[in-house]
């Protein structure tokens, strides 16, 4: 899905550039290819371990090594229902899986492994999260990322940056949170890590930075912009107001951008989540979420509320501070993670 990214003739790489709005004819620098995230099968046994330790906190809240250790009966169902409530899996993915565990238990005679069941029904259930990140031919593909204050978004879009470095692409971040200095800033440094430009302007539209960047990006041949947002709660509507104006005017800027929408979520909120999720799908139509510090947090079954009630694609989930510690979501590695 990568090959549209051509590699760029090998050059000397500078420090990051952070620029105004109205830098936009700056020299281009190409940013070079890295070595694809989770390549070699070490690479991938090591996020596996990382993903199973991050859930340990869930995990143990669902405490499935004293509950399966004997058949799948009502009273071993029960106790079930109340783990997966508190491990925030919300009552409809509860009832669902229950009800889905039961079916099993029975279409087998009622003999097998009922952790085995279980990994089935959840890989089952989380398997619409499970949508790849794609980026189309459009150049450049834009991507806006919106989220509460604290969600980890202007981490994510660093991280994010670096994963799109690690398939061949271009990348190019706009900083939209114009009224905060510590979020530009924050931007700054992630692109100073990624070595790519940071579109910046201190107060003003955030739109208008938006614009500049994506127009920018035309100029430069760039494979992707990604553009950062005020952190704002669902509840506050003239902010989310300024969320649909600024998704405006990127397609004022580009026809058919933003390419994608994402909303970066805390794991450690539980099922607040799920009203952020709507709130923020009603407003803008998003397209994929990610899911950050679930390494924190034993509330990793809110992912299975969001697949019951709002199955919107997971794109990505984070289980650590390292700046590859980002990965897609695939259901059944959750699943198995997970129990």
């Amino acid at each position: 899905m990568w090959g549209l990214f051509k590699k760029k003739t090998p050059v000397a790489a500078p420090d990051a550039a952070v620029e105004t709005p109205a830098d936009v004819t700056a020299p281009i620098v190409d940013v070079q290819p890295e070595v694809a995230t989770l390549a070699t099968p070490e690479a991938k046994k090591g996020w596996l371990d990382k993903l199973k330790s991050g859930l340990t906190a869930t995990r143990n809240k669902l405490g499935l090594n004293v509950l399966f250790a004997g058949k799948l009966d009502e009273d071993t169902l029960e106790q079930l229902e109340a783990q997966l409530l508190m491990a925030d899996c919300g009552m409809p993915a509860t009832q669902h899986l229950l009800e889905d565990l039961r079916k099993r238990w029975k279409l087998a005679g009622g003999e097998g492994d009922p952790r085995a069941m279980l990994v089935d029904s959840l890989t089952d259930l989380l398997k619409p999260l499970e949508q790849p990140f794609k980026v189309a031919q459009e150049s450049p593909f834009v991507i806006m990322i919106a989220g509460v204050n604290g969600a980890g978004k202007t981490t994510s879009i660093g991280k994010l940056a670096k994963y799109l470095q690690g398939q061949g692409a271009s990348v190019l971040l706009a900083a939209g949170d114009t009224f905060r200095a510590a979020a530009r800033e924050q931007l700054a440094i992630w692109g100073e890590r990624n070595n790519v430009t940071v579109i910046q302007q201190a107060g003003g539209d955030p739109a208008a930075v938006m614009f500049d960047a994506v127009s920018a990006g035309k100029a430069r041949g760039t494979d992707v912009v990604m553009c950062d947002t005020a952190g704002r709660l669902p509840t506050q509507l003239h902010l989310m107001d300024e969320l649909k104006k600024a998704k405006r005017v990127i397609s004022k800027a580009m026809d058919g951008a933003p390419h994608e929408v994402l909303l970066v979520l805390d794991g450690t909120t539980g099922q607040n989540a799920i009203a952020q999720v709507k709130s923020f799908d009603d407003s803008l139509g998003l397209t994929g979420l990610i899911m950050t510090k679930l390494d924190g947090s034993a509330k990793g079954g809110v992912i299975c509320a969001i697949a019951k009630e709002r199955p919107i694609p997971l794109r990505f989930i984070g289980v650590g501070e390292g700046i590859d510690d980002l990965q897609p979501f695939v259901a059944r590695e959750f699943a198995e993670a997970l129990v």
